[in-house]
């Protein structure tokens, strides 16, 4: 089942998403409920759903809004290109491979698979993030791989957005990004329940080619298979020690060649260029769908937040 949520004739809706529209779900499903509801529930839904409305007559919105967002980072490759860009560092260091490493993402940053995205204020280096991200359908504790395995309900793409100016000042203080990333995530533009995706399971992951245009050219993209640690294993390091709730979201990280810093940071130069007004970001996953955003100016600095008030040296202890 592919599930989307849709802007039509005044309100949002939930529909089953195909190649030229949408059919419409009774107005009493929610995704939640639909995620947990097993192939049976669903079914039973798929069987009510409505006529098809053409796509050019809604607007996909973001398929749902995530109690809370925990972005991973497992692709070896990207780690290495990115990490001379940003901090200015070689390789990928020893700690990466002990064990899974994630930080926190804004759930109030969540944007539509078509909406636009303004440049966030200050930032003159804009990129993008090619990622999958797995839906949580069921709440749950302190899981094994095999057990959160049954907790992910679906799957859609990420476009994790980053403003990388203003992430490698922020990580100089030891902290992970904050402003160089809570602008703008981009998730869509269905749920793609994880039974559909059978098909491109391979072993523990699945082999879901990955791909992201710019102005319809070609930049990057990789295998989904081709990440350290399976979305099964993602989740159980996720929910140890900590509840992982229904509807939360566990993205994989950036693929191997599914942003721009990667590239800058093997050529050390700026090549391909940052994004600028008018550039469009096409993201597509095998199985789940496309994403395609397009990038406008956005506002100028509203109000400068001055350095922080120093302490005199004596009291520096």
């Amino acid at each position: 089942m592919r599930i989307a949520t849709y802007e039509h004739a005044g309100g949002p809706h939930l529909g089953l998403l195909g190649e030229r529209g949408v059919r419409p779900l009774p107005d009493d499903l929610t995704m939640l409920g639909l995620l947990a509801a097993g192939p049976a529930g669903r079914g039973a839904a798929a069987a009510a759903a409505g006529n098809e409305i053409s796509l050019g007559e809604v607007r996909l919105l973001s398929p749902l809004h995530p109690p809370s967002m925990r972005d991973f980072v497992s692709f070896e490759a990207h780690v290495a290109g990115v990490r001379r860009a940003v901090e200015g560092k070689e390789g990928v260091p020893e700690s990466w491979y002990e064990q899974p490493t994630f930080m926190f993402m804004s759930p109030h940053a969540v944007v539509g698979a078509n909406d636009l995205v303004p440049i966030p204020a200050g930032c003159k280096l804009l990129d993008y993030e090619l990622e999958v991200a797995a839906v949580i359908g069921q709440d749950g504790r302190d899981l094994t791989p095999e057990q959160a395995a049954e907790h992910i309900a679906g799957y859609t793409i990420l476009n994790d957005w980053s403003a990388r100016d203003l992430q490698s000042r922020e990580m100089r203080s030891g902290l992970g990004p904050a402003k160089g990333k809570d602008f703008a995530s981009t998730l869509g533009p269905c749920i793609v329940t994880a039974d559909e995706l059978a098909p491109y399971q391979a072993g523990d992951r699945l082999d879901l080619e990955m791909t992201v245009l710019v102005n319809s050219v070609r930049m990057g993209g990789d295998r989904l298979a081709s990440m350290a640690w399976s979305f099964a294993e993602l989740v159980a390091y996720a929910s140890r020690s900590a509840w992982v709730k229904a509807g939360d979201v566990i993205a994989s990280g950036t693929c191997s060649g599914g942003s721009l810093a990667e590239a800058w940071g093997r050529s050390d130069s700026l090549d391909p260029p940052p994004l600028k007004p008018g550039d469009v970001v096409t993201m597509t996953v095998e199985g789940i769908g496309t994403i395609s955003n397009e990038v406008v100016e956005g506002p100028p600095e509203a109000c400068p937040i001055p350095q922080a008030r120093r302490l005199p040296r004596q009291d520096q202890r």
